[in-house]
């Protein structure tokens, strides 16, 4: 074998430390995002953030002088104006919609009462024995979200049992029938009706609650104990069941739907939690405006005081160690606007694909893929899935995270094409306005969808109005 040397080009990709900071940062949360960065402020001296109150009305000032340099707000006009220059100041500025109407926002995290606390705070008001609280407590605990009970009195007994052994209580055995007297005083607390077994326990419980004057309250409990003919929608049944006549059946049926199905509905539980948008839209003066949110845009500097020890030819360690986090500040700060940069020119270009949207809501969304966007602002189709994820735009339509405005389309009989969005709006609206006594099937949706020109298979419609969440027409359909 001869040995030889010899030179060779070939083209390659090689990610640097920089560029791949730059890409882990497009893909993260406005909450990651917020963490990542006070990573960098405890580990990194020479980078601190800015003092929101002494450089608002440096701010202000900018914002005055030329709005076409800046990125805090882009009108949606035949172009994009995202191009920004990087200065050698290394101050990253607010990049975001400085209106005061933005100011009034939501917290991330509300927190509320639960079901659970609401109950225990009433039974704390009920003169009840050791023993008897003991029992309530665990019959609250064994609660689901919607205020049934979902343990058996065997369990419940079971649970007792076992506290009253860590406390030393003098007790050998409980009654069941102890267990039910408490669950009965449970069952008339605020909610009413609240831990019951069952749907029909729920409601007849509340039925009893309400004042004798109440018209067809004992026909209403006498309905209820034919639940059956209720679940199949079999009037003639219930009618012969009951010996009630059609009239009396349609005001008893009335009364039982002002009942509240699911006594817990109206509590949560623990932290609800509360999207914060990337993103804002508005409309000013009849233009559309896009901008950052200012509440989740960091705002980050280099620390002058530290810079200004560094030697340039000085080849300690200290002063090496200086130069290092300087350079890694600067080329943080550098990601951090190129992820704004990059974020707010593909909302931009989104807000422009669906201006309509904006205007007239769902019906007037337009088929938008990946690939459109990314030829638009001319970057990688990778690049806007990463951007597009966990990102969130405030419309006066509503919060929206950015990747709801890309659907599949339908091709319609003119020639053009509809989104999924916009049929899935267009069912919901037609399902909407349908009689309750004669609702629509998927197969009649889909024939009202060809009426308008769009084609869809009745297969189509069902999956659609499946992911709307809403029942079949049998199960829509209504006794009376």
């Amino acid at each position: 074998m001869k040995l030889s040397l010899g030179l060779k080009v070939a083209n390659s990709l090689s990610l640097t430390p920089q560029l791949q900071q730059a890409i882990r940062l497009l893909q993260l949360s406005n909450l990651e995002l917020e963490q990542e960065v006070q990573l960098q402020l405890d580990s990194n001296p020479l980078l601190e953030a800015v003092d929101t109150a002494s450089e608002e009305n440096t701010i202000v000032e900018k914002q005055e002088v030329d709005l076409s340099d800046q990125l805090q707000v882009t009108d949606i006009p035949e172009d994009l104006p995202i191009d920004t220059q990087w200065d050698d100041i290394y101050t990253h500025q607010p990049t975001a919609l400085g209106i005061a109407d933005l100011d009034e926002r939501e917290a991330q995290y509300s927190k509320e009462i639960t079901l659970q606390q609401h109950l225990q705070n009433q039974i704390n008001l009920l003169n009840f024995s050791k023993l008897d609280k003991l029992i309530a407590i665990c019959i609250v605990d064994a609660l689901d979200e919607k205020g049934f009970l979902i343990a058996e009195i065997s369990e419940i007994k079971e649970a007792v049992l076992g506290l009253l052994e860590n406390i030393s209580f003098n007790e050998e055995d409980i009654d069941d029938e102890e267990i039910f007297v408490v669950l009965k005083h449970i069952q008339q607390l605020d909610p009413i009706g609240v831990g019951s077994r069952n749907l029909v326990e729920c409601l007849s419980i509340q039925l009893k609650s309400l004042p004798e004057s109440v018209q067809y309250k004992s026909e209403a409990l006498k309905v209820l104990s034919y639940y059956q003919f209720l679940i199949t929608n079999d009037v003639q049944k219930l009618l012969k069941a009951t010996g009630l006549k059609l009239p009396e059946l349609k005001e008893t049926l009335n009364l039982i739907k002002t009942l509240k199905p699911y006594p817990g509905s109206d509590f949560v539980e623990g932290e609800t939690e509360y999207q914060i948008p990337d993103v804002v839209v508005l409309k000013k003066n009849d233009v559309w405006q896009v901008g950052l949110n200012p509440d989740v845009a960091p705002k980050l500097k280099v620390n002058s005081y530290y810079a200004s020890f560094i030697k340039r030819a000085d080849q300690s360690e200290d002063n090496q160690y200086l130069k290092n986090q300087l350079l890694e500040a600067k080329n943080f700060i550098k990601s951090i606007d190129e992820r704004h940069k990059t974020l707010l020119k593909v909302a931009t270009c989104i807000v422009k694909y669906q201006r309509d949207f904006l205007e007239y809501g769902e019906e007037a969304m337009k088929p938008l893929i990946l690939r459109d966007v990314a030829e638009e602002v001319e970057l990688h189709e990778s690049t806007v899935s990463r951007v597009t994820t966990n990102k969130y735009i405030l419309t006066p339509k509503g919060l929206f995270e950015l990747k709801y405005f890309f659907s599949s389309h339908v091709s319609t009989t003119t020639g053009g094409e509809c989104s999924s969005t916009a049929i899935r709006a267009r069912i919901k609206k037609l399902i909407s306005a349908e009689s309750p006594q004669k609702p629509l099937s998927d197969n009649s949706i889909a024939n009202l969808l060809k009426e308008e020109g769009i084609d869809v298979a009745r297969r189509t419609v069902a999956k659609y109005r499946e992911s709307l969440h809403i029942p079949s027409s049998s199960e829509r359909k209504v006794l009376l």
